[in-house]
């Protein structure tokens, strides 16, 4: 088990903390609610960074060319994958009557 370490102290407008206070949940502290917030934005943050290393890959595949399709070949997949989830509905909702009807 490793030891837990401390963030550095951030001063604040006392209208700030009164204001991150106020929403504060019953049995939260507000070194809790900084906890979460800050481990919720690092979470975000690698989630974006990852998501803009993907685009940027995508960007270089798309400048040699690789991978792209056309507005027609893009539309055709997208209506294939409509009425895919169309046909998905229908059987789960017959089946969710079938059931109701026994």
């Amino acid at each position: 088990m490793s030891r837990s370490a401390t963030l550095p102290p951030i001063r604040v407008a006392p209208e700030t903390k009164a204001s991150l206070e106020a929403v504060l949940r019953e049995g939260e502290s507000l070194t809790q609610f900084i906890e979460n917030a800050v481990c919720r934005e690092a979470e975000f943050r690698t989630e974006q960074n990852a998501a803009v290393t993907r685009a940027k890959r995508a960007l270089r595949s798309a400048d040699k060319g690789v991978g792209l399709m056309t507005a027609d070949e893009l539309l055709a997949g997208m209506e294939q994958r409509a009425k895919a989830a169309q046909q998905r509905i229908r059987e789960a909702v017959a089946a969710r009557n079938k059931r109701a009807a026994e």
